[in-house]
């Protein structure tokens, strides 16, 4: 464990793997409750598109992926409230569509070279510096806001019209809630990679649910959840040259499956 630890890429990547995990997780809790865990594999996708085209024209492939995550966000918030459509349709347009124009982008390029490679799967190897900084103001931010309304934000999940009808201000909060979400998935693809980010965000909070406690306590156990998982991932990617984001999600699919036996 030391001996990983005295390299810097290590150490990088455990700074970032942790604070994904904290706040995928948190952020997770919220959208599960809502059966809406679709959302955070079609904005994955989505946030391809934003690499794809990226590395395309020579632009930040994290930048590319923040700004098409927020655009899509808000719009299938939109559609969502707006307009009257079942968010599952809107979610499964979003996710089909976006990963066909993505292999298009990808295909102008002429080439799946190992920038792409690492976006799609992780890559403990491509975390710098610069990358830190950018999710240290942005994770700041977006936990900040999670803290400040968890009441509101849960009350929305439990119950969304009779949230409107107490006088939240449901429409702002939802779309707070998927910016949120945007945001820390564009951060995570260099981690847990954009096909796999996902299972970060959802499993932790079903695992955690299976044990019947109450909302508070399920969100510290699915944070917890998270943190050990990212810990064990990346030992064993270091360990046994595996690539980093599997290695983490084989791990919450073991946890999950003894939460399932235990309860």
């Amino acid at each position: 464990m030391i001996e990983m630890l005295s390299y810097p890429f290590m150490q990088r990547a455990f700074v970032a793997g942790l604070m994904i995990a904290v706040l995928a997780s948190l952020s997770g809790s919220f959208i599960v409750l809502r059966r809406y865990s679709l959302l955070s594999e079609t904005l994955a996708h989505v946030s391809l598109v934003g690499v794809s085209v990226g590395l395309l024209v020579g632009l930040s492939p994290l930048w590319m992926a923040v700004a098409t995550s927020l655009a899509a966000a808000w719009l299938i918030e939109y559609l969502r409230s707006s307009r009257g459509l079942y968010s599952d349709s809107i979610l499964a347009i979003f996710l089909s569509g976006s990963l066909a124009l993505a292999i298009v982008i990808i295909s102008l390029s002429g080439s799946f070279n190992a920038s792409l490679f690492s976006y799609l799967f992780g890559s403990i190897l491509s975390v710098s510096n610069d990358d830190l900084i950018t999710m240290g103001i942005f994770g700041s931010l977006s936990m900040a806001l999670l803290i400040l309304f968890f009441k509101e934000l849960y009350f929305i999940a439990f119950d969304e019209e009779v949230a409107r009808t107490s006088g939240l201000r449901v429409t702002l909060l939802n779309f707070m809630l998927v910016s949120i979400i945007a945001v820390i998935i564009a951060l995570s693809i260099r981690i847990v990679g954009t096909l796999l980010i996902g299972a970060l965000m959802v499993i932790p909070p079903v695992a955690a649910i299976r044990f019947g406690m109450g909302f508070f306590k399920t969100t510290l156990l699915s944070i917890a959840i998270a943190l050990v998982s990212v810990v064990i991932g990346l030992s064993v990617s270091f360990f046994f040259s595996l690539p980093s984001g599997a290695a983490i999600v084989l791990c919450l699919l073991g946890i999950f499956i003894v939460a399932l036996v235990l309860n």
